[in-house]
């Protein structure tokens, strides 16, 4: 796998959409892993420092699920 950016060589892919990055280019960025629906509120299960491009657009805010709190 070659780096979205340079066609270096990559040493990981992003969390987000899956392109590779090289490490002059990996940024880090939260990653929700599992939601948990409780009595009234929805968690997450969040990594702090999942593998980011920066090429891609993950929404800066959260999308509301009122599906999930049913």
């Amino acid at each position: 796998m070659v780096c979205w950016h340079c066609r270096r060589t990559a040493v990981g892919a992003c969390r987000f959409c899956g392109r590779g990055i090289c490490e002059d280019h990996v940024q880090e960025q939260p990653y929700v892993l599992e939601l948990y629906q409780g009595s009234g509120m929805t968690r997450a299960l969040v990594v702090e420092d999942a593998l980011f491009c920066g090429a891609c657009s993950p929404r800066p805010d959260p999308v509301d699920l009122p599906e999930l709190d049913e």
